[in-house]
């Protein structure tokens, strides 16, 4: 729609973003921050690129501008991560309405959190209640004043920034999925998963003295942070982390047939990373390992400080076979074994009398095929 979108000719407006970044150059001295700082984005939808251009000179200077000409590349990019954190949105557009596309987003779960706003031509009222109540957070007739535009767009994105943080804060907390049950069903009940493959990764802290506190947490955090990155790779969830111990689980709370393969998969490449960490070896780190398939509860604990854990005899196994395991060795319950037992090799393994409490077949990674310390 070949309309002018502000009140002020663009020509008066800056036309590159800012070439200024005076970021401190100490990073490696920065105490740990919890958010980034980056630009935020923002995507232009309008099937005039001259309207898309005017949003660039009003806003590229403080946010990241991506641009759509059609309802369904906005999508397209909608859905792509990094995803834009609020979309400006044209109304009247051929092949696909503004209202159409807006829809499409307010029914997709990767997309409905993103806040749009209608930037149209059409002041009729009862359009605008349709924006609004097909899941819009604001409707802007044009021409605007650009004074207008960015404070809304900037009291949305502080918005929506806040929202970002939240959930941050709670995917250290929950699993993804309980998140989502939190968010839209005000509630998660507990809930019994089985099969899962549980992992108990213990870190065995070094016995020299010359470690500092400071030392051996910043140690702790890069070795977990490690385990993190491995497990989202591998599409298993973390549980919870306390001192020196990690635990995830893979078929929990979204079912996972190849569970127990996903889990060994972790820990072999955790394994690989500590056989090749000169840092880790060198100060001494060792580690343990122990998996265990069965059956779990997971449920949420607490009544005013809230946390996510699991219950059951197989956690009972799975933190015994951990305690069982010596430095530096894969250690997995007979249940576990059959799963995966054509795919990597082992070697049976029997733990002193004194250590065990009941009967348990267990076995080790066996040590003579390097090549399962690979993908």
């Amino acid at each position: 729609m070949n309309e002018s979108i502000v009140r002020e000719s663009a020509s008066t407006l800056p036309t590159q973003p800012s070439s200024g970044d005076n970021e401190g150059d100490e990073q490696t001295q920065a105490p740990f921050r919890l958010w980034n700082d980056e630009k935020q984005c923002i995507l232009a939808v309008d099937d005039m690129p001259e309207n898309i251009e005017i949003i660039r000179n009003l806003l590229g200077r403080d946010y990241q501008i991506k641009a759509a000409t059609k309802g369904s590349k906005a999508i397209e990019i909608a859905r792509r991560h990094p995803q834009p954190d609020l979309i400006l949105l044209d109304v009247m557009m051929p092949e696909m309405s503004g209202f159409e596309v807006c829809r499409i987003l307010k029914t997709d779960a990767d997309t409905l959190q993103i806040p749009v706003i209608f930037v149209t031509g059409n002041s009729e009222v009862v359009n605008e209640a349709e924006g609004l109540e097909i899941g819009a957070t604001d409707y802007i007739v044009k021409p605007f004043h650009p004074a207008i535009i960015r404070s809304r767009v900037q009291t949305h994105l502080q918005l929506q920034r806040e929202h970002k943080k939240v959930d941050q804060l709670l995917e250290n907390i929950f699993p993804r999925r309980i998140i989502q049950d939190l968010k839209f069903r005000g509630f998660s009940a507990p809930e019994t998963f089985s099969p899962v493959t549980l992992m108990f990764a213990e870190l065995c802290p070094p016995g020299n003295d010359y470690n500092s506190p400071e030392m051996i947490t910043n140690d702790i955090s890069d070795m977990f942070t490690v385990l993190e990155g491995l497990i989202a790779r591998h599409g298993a969830e973390r549980i919870s982390s306390a001192n020196y111990t990690y635990v995830a689980a893979c078929g929990m709370p979204v079912p996972n047939i190849n569970h127990a393969r996903v889990m060994i998969q972790v820990a072999v490449d955790f394994m690989n990373f500590f056989k090749f960490s000169l840092h880790s070896r060198n100060k001494g780190w060792k580690f343990r390992i122990g998996l265990h398939t069965g059956s779990v509860v997971g449920s949420i604990i607490g009544r005013i400080r809230y946390h996510y854990d699991i219950f059951g005899e197989a956690v009972k196994i799975a933190i015994q076979t951990k305690n069982l395991a010596p430095e530096m060795t894969l250690l997995v319950t007979d249940a576990t074994m059959r799963l995966v037992k054509n795919s990597f090799s082992f070697n049976r393994f029997t733990p002193a009398q004194s250590k065990i409490d009941q009967a348990m077949d267990l076995y080790e990674l066996s040590r003579e095929h390097d090549q399962l310390f690979h993908d």
